[in-house]
C-alpha cells in the first residue's frame, strides 16, 4: 500500500494508495493542502477514485466537495452525514474497492453522529473517534458520551491491539499509535465503567474550536468559507501597490477612478486625496449611476484590502474590465505617512430655519 500522512496546524490527511491498479483514497483532506494532494498522487502515478471524510468536521475546513467535483469522483461519508453534497453514503461494515486494496467502513458514532473509521489492511483510521492520548469531544453538535463509550469499548477497541491508530487529529507531532497503546496509556481509556466515562466526558469543558461555526456551516452544506471566496476574488483581480498609488496622486491623475468602499464615516474620518466613496454594500444598485463608463480605470480602496478585492471582483463581473484592487487597505496607507483628505464640514441650518433663515420649515408654501 502507497501511504501519505499530511499534517497542517493538527489536522491530519491521508492518502493510500494501491500500486498495482495506480487507485487511491484521499481520507480527511484540508482545505489548504488541495495542490499538495494533486502533487502527491501525481507524484506516486495514482488517480484518486474516493475522497473521504470520516466525519462532519468541526474545527477545519474540508476539502471534500472541492476536490471531488475537480476530478469528478464521489465524495464518501457515513449515511447519517447531513452533508446534502456526499454522493457515496456507507453504512457499518460497507467495503470500498480501491484496486487490490479493502476499506472498511465502521460507524463509531460519539464524536458526531456520522463519525466512522476505516480499517486498511494493518491499520485504523480514526477520524476524531479515537485520538493519540485521547478521545474526540462530545459537546459539540450530534456529539453523544454515551454513543462513544459503545463505539470505543464495544467496538473498535476489542480489534487486533496490534492495530496502527492513525487519527484526523494530533497537536503534539505523533505520528500513529496502536489500540495497544492506546488501552494501556491513554488517559481517557482508564475510565472503562459508562458511567465515569460518560461523565468524564461531560465535564471536560473545553473551549470551542476557533472557525466552529464557519466550519460546520461550508462543511454540512458545502457552502464556500470566506477565505475562499477572498481567494477566488484575487485570482481574478489585479492590484495597484501604494506607492502606485501614490504617485499618481501626487501627479493628479485624473484618469484614475479611486473608489472608497467603506461606510461614509470611515471615508470622511479620512481618504485618499480625490476618492469617491461608494460603500460596498450599495455598489451593485448604484454602480450605473456613479460610474456610467465601463471602460474607466477604477481601483477601490477599503481599510485592510479584502473587501476592495471583493469589490473590484465584483466590477469586473459588472463589465468594468479596468478595475483593479489596492494592494493593502487606509490602514497601510496612513501607516506610510500618505496624506488624507476630509470632506468640507456642512453647515446645518438652525432648528426652524430654511436655507439658513428663520421661517417655516414646510418646503411648501
Amino acid at each position: 500500500m502507497i501511504f501519505e500522512q499530511i499534517a497542517i496546524g493538527g489536522c491530519k490527511s491521508y492518502l493510500i494508495g494501491c500500486p498495482e491498479r495506480s487507485a487511491a483514497a484521499l481520507i480527511d483532506p484540508e482545505i489548504r493542502l488541495t495542490d499538495r494532494y494533486y502533487g502527491l498522487a501525481a507524484r506516486g502515478g495514482l488517480r484518486i477514485k474516493y475522497v473521504i471524510d470520516t466525519h462532519t468536521h468541526a474545527d477545519h475546513f474540508s476539502a471534500a466537495r472541492q476536490i471531488a467535483r475537480t476530478l469528478e469522483v464521489p465524495v464518501v461519508m457515513h449515511r447519517c452525514s447531513p452533508a446534502p453534497f456526499a454522493d457515496l453514503r456507507l453504512d457499518d461494515g460497507d467495503l470500498l474497492v480501491i484496486g487490490g486494496m479493502r476499506v472498511r467502513a465502521l460507524h463509531t458514532p460519539g464524536h458526531t453522529c456520522d463519525s466512522m473509521c476505516l480499517l486498511v489492511e494493518d491499520r485504523l483510521f480514526t477520524g476524531d473517534t479515537l485520538l493519540i492520548g485521547a478521545t474526540g469531544r462530545t459537546d459539540l453538535p450530534t456529539g453523544d458520551p454515551e454513543a462513544l463509550y459503545d463505539s470505543l469499548f464495544g467496538g473498535i477497541l476489542k480489534l487486533d491491539p496490534a492495530l496502527k491508530v492513525f487519527p484526523a487529529h494530533d497537536y503534539h507531532g505523533r505520528g500513529h499509535s496502536t489500540i495497544a497503546k492506546e488501552l494501556a496509556t491513554n488517559p481517557r481509556l482508564q475510565c472503562r465503567d459508562r458511567s465515569a466515562f460518560t461523565d468524564m466526558m461531560r465535564r471536560l469543558d473545553l473551549t470551542a474550536p476557533t472557525h466552529v461555526t464557519e466550519a460546520l456551516r461550508t462543511n454540512m452544506s458545502g457552502g464556500k468559507t470566506v477565505a475562499q471566496l477572498l481567494a477566488e476574488a484575487a485570482a481574478k483581480t489585479p492590484f495597484m501597490s501604494l506607492a502606485e498609488l501614490k504617485r499618481r496622486v501626487d501627479r493628479g491623475d485624473a484618469d484614475l477612478i479611486v473608489l472608497d468602499v467603506r461606510e461614509r464615516d470611515a471615508w470622511s474620518s479620512g481618504h485618499v486625496p480625490g476618492a469617491r466613496n461608494l460603500p460596498r454594500g450599495q455598489l451593485e444598485l448604484r454602480v450605473n449611476q456613479e460610474l456610467p463608463d465601463p471602460t474607466a480605470r477604477i481601483l477601490t480602496v477599503c481599510e485592510f484590502g479584502k473587501i476592495s478585492t471583493l469589490a473590484a471582483a465584483t466590477l469586473r463581473e459588472l463589465g468594468f474590465m479596468r478595475a483593479v484592487a489596492l494592494d493593502g487597505g487606509m490602514q497601510a496607507w496612513r501607516a506610510q505617512g500618505f496624506p488624507l483628505a476630509r470632506p468640507a464640514s456642512v453647515a446645518v441650518p438652525a432648528p426652524g430655519c430654511v436655507d439658513g433663515k428663520a421661517g417655516s420649515t414646510d418646503p411648501w408654501p
